[in-house]
């Protein structure tokens, strides 16, 4: 975190990353934390939403989001919509709160119990989690596992498709779709994947991402740093703020283009469960409307598209101000410099 040269610098309770930056065990704790957040509000929403569902409304046309992810899934719903099964929705959302108890707990553990740091564990295995934010191979090796998982969390969408099964809109049913493995396709539908319309090509794009993660994540953790570090590597950029940075640019990036993809596909985002395709507009900036009146209420696919695309905007934002905060940018400057306008001037020689 950036000091601003006063090395006995404190931080507002609101800053809390800066509680974390060089302790990897209470950072690992944020992580379990963040993570029951999540699987508890997975788990409460879907309950929530399940007490609202009125069958006699396509489910598009309420606001609902978990519900419509698991009618995608075939989970709880059959093709037309209608409520078949409360014990698997509820299943669902069960194992998500009891997940999110599992977690609040690991973060309780890690903040309360375990080394704040984990360079003083008493495991061997956990000191290799340690962060070093100016070590690549230390970075190197953290990134190995997070694409494993990524990959393993891809293998498990595909499977389901193909041994579950998930709902096609081309045939209003849920069936089995094995993934066809098309390099050729897969590499054309980085330019058209708005169009895409083949839950084949879908899986086949999950299963080869899965392949080159885990392949990936292999890579980094079992090799060092290869060739010198150099400026062009990243040498004397990286910190925790400049990792921050990115990942924020990350998951920014992939915010926008989930909100324009739920915005106008049909075939991951089926108008059964989400509502009819939206319109694009532009006011003071871009946003998407729906295109069936329905009075004061808006589609499933409306809520979807436009939170992704904002909360894309504003992690943007938070990328630029903490990658410039890494490179030494003084914000500080900016506000002593906006009060001084008044007395500031200008010689002209």
């Amino acid at each position: 975190m950036q000091t601003y040269g006063n090395s006995a610098v404190t931080y507002g309770w609101w800053a809390g990353n800066s509680g974390v930056t060089n302790r990897s065990g209470k950072f690992i704790a944020a992580h379990a934390a963040h993570t029951g957040l999540i699987a508890f509000w997975a788990g409460a929403f879907t309950l929530f939403e399940l007490a609202r569902f009125d069958p006699s409304i396509p489910m598009g046309h309420q606001p609902l989001i978990a519900l419509p992810h698991l009618a995608t899934l075939g989970i709880g719903f059959d093709e037309t919509g209608t409520f078949v099964g409360g014990s698997a929705v509820v299943a669902v959302a069960v194992c998500h709160l009891v997940g999110s108890m599992a977690y609040g707990a690991g973060g309780l553990m890690h903040s309360l119990l375990f080394s704040s740091d984990m360079q003083e564990s008493s495991v061997p295995q956990a000191r290799k989690f340690k962060l070093e934010w100016d070590n690549p191979d230390n970075q190197t090796f953290i990134l190995g596992h997070h694409l494993i998982f990524f990959g393993v969390a891809c293998i498990w969408f595909v499977e389901w498709a193909r041994i579950h099964g998930v709902y096609d809109p081309a045939i209003g049913a849920i069936r089995q779709v094995e993934y066809d493995l098309n390099l050729s396709h897969i590499w054309d539908h980085q330019f058209d994947f708005l169009t895409i319309d083949s839950l084949e090509d879908v899986m086949g794009g999950h299963a080869f991402l899965a392949f080159l993660e885990i392949t990936g994540g292999a890579f980094h953790i079992a090799t060092k740093q290869v060739g010198e570090y150099t400026k062009f590597k990243g040498a004397g950029l990286l910190s925790a703020e400049a990792i921050l940075s990115w990942s924020l640019a990350g998951i920014g990036w992939m915010a926008v283009v989930a909100a324009f993809w739920s915005a106008t596909n049909t075939t991951v985002y089926p108008v059964e469960w989400f509502g009819e395709p939206l319109a694009l507009k532009f006011g003071i900036s871009p946003y998407w409307v729906d295109t069936v009146d329905l009075g004061s209420a808006h589609t499933s696919r409306a809520w979807l598209a436009n939170v992704h695309y904002y909360f894309g905007f504003f992690f943007i934002q938070g990328h630029l101000w903490h990658a410039l905060r890494a490179m030494g940018f003084d914000f500080k400057r900016v506000t002593s410099a906006l009060s001084n306008l008044d007395t500031a001037s200008v010689s002209l020689k």
